[in-house]
């Protein structure tokens, strides 16, 4: 059996997006096993997946070259792995990778297009074009290795019973997210026809999602209660999950739940729309040239006014439900 040593460390979202690539691939490739090296706290995204053995480690551990020198050679006394597959390309997996090829593995990364991002995010630039997805981009690195794989870009549902809708209003930047005011009001309206549940997480986002259960009818907050292995099922048996352009969005494609996804700053075209999630329900202000003025919405708004986020229109996402 072929052994691939794979790594990314973060970021969540990112992370949850090779587990349909791992998925496909390893259906289409039933003689190869995946050794996949995140960090610890990932572990429940790749559960029950044939084939994938997780490796968890604590990135604190290894620091600098010493402590990614003391990881490589664990890694290859552990698993004796045939090729590598670097799936992050950052400083410390770029040491890892130059490690391995010292010892005669064949390392292949992948091309996260950072030319092209940069050229999708510049705000004079009027031509706007689809670039590759992340998930294509994760593929790309497993068939620059001689494989073959078709991705079927489709959502599996996880679950056959499937009621209520999630909504997750938060994301770790401001330009990713509606301000607190929109997503309750959102939250409102969705709560008079259906149950609402609320997902999030840290204390600060666990508080402001009991405030609205408290306020607003037919809403249960789930934040801080369920594990990761737990989030998934419940996230499997939604009718349908609301989430920010997040980690949450990612998720639902994980266990097969349509996502309307929400973009402010940022933009479908950057590549991380949810795998097998319909451009159908993308909800955003289109007409702004500016956007996407940043890949991952960490950008002040070069214009001052939030655009994307004040013109943003909730009545657009209850239509898409």
């Amino acid at each position: 059996m072929t052994r691939i040593l794979a790594y990314r460390f973060s970021a969540f979202g990112d992370v949850a997006m090779t587990v349909p690539v791992f998925k496909e691939f390893l259906e289409q490739n039933p003689d190869v096993e995946i050794i996949m090296v995140s960090r610890k706290n990932f572990e429940a995204l790749f559960a029950g997946i044939p084939n994938v053995v997780f490796k968890g480690i604590n990135v604190d551990d290894y620091k600098g070259f010493f402590g990614l020198s003391k990881l490589g050679n664990e890694l290859i006394k552990e698993f004796k792995p045939d090729y590598i597959a670097n799936l992050h390309d950052v400083i410390r997996t770029k040491i890892l990778d130059r490690i391995y090829r010292r010892k005669g593995l064949k390392v292949f990364k992948i091309d996260k297009g950072k030319e092209e991002k940069e050229n999708l995010t510049d705000v004079w630039n009027l031509d706007k074009v689809q670039l590759k997805k992340t998930v294509e981009r994760y593929a790309d690195v497993f068939r620059e290795m001689g494989f073959k794989l078709e991705l079927s870009h489709k959502l599996r549902p996880g679950s056959e019973h499937k009621s209520g809708i999630g909504f997750a209003p938060f994301a770790q930047h401001k330009g990713k997210m509606l301000p607190l005011e929109k997503s309750f009001e959102l939250a409102r309206i969705l709560a008079q026809k259906h149950t609402v549940y609320f997902f999030g997480g840290g204390k600060k986002e666990t508080e402001t999602l009991e405030s609205w259960e408290s306020k607003i009818p037919n809403t249960k907050s789930l934040s801080g209660k369920l594990s990761l292995t737990e989030e998934l099922q419940k996230i499997a048996e939604l009718e349908v999950m609301i989430s920010m352009d997040s980690a949450n969005m990612h998720l639902a494609s994980l266990v097969g739940t349509r996502c309307v996804s929400i973009w402010c700053a940022t933009h479908p075209y950057a590549g991380f729309l949810g795998f097998g999630q319909s451009e159908e329900d993308v909800v955003q202000v289109k007409d702004l040239s500016c956007r996407p003025c940043s890949v991952f919405g960490d950008k002040e708004c070069y214009r001052g006014d939030w655009a994307c986020i004040e013109e943003f229109s909730i009545q657009k996402v209850v239509e898409k439900i």
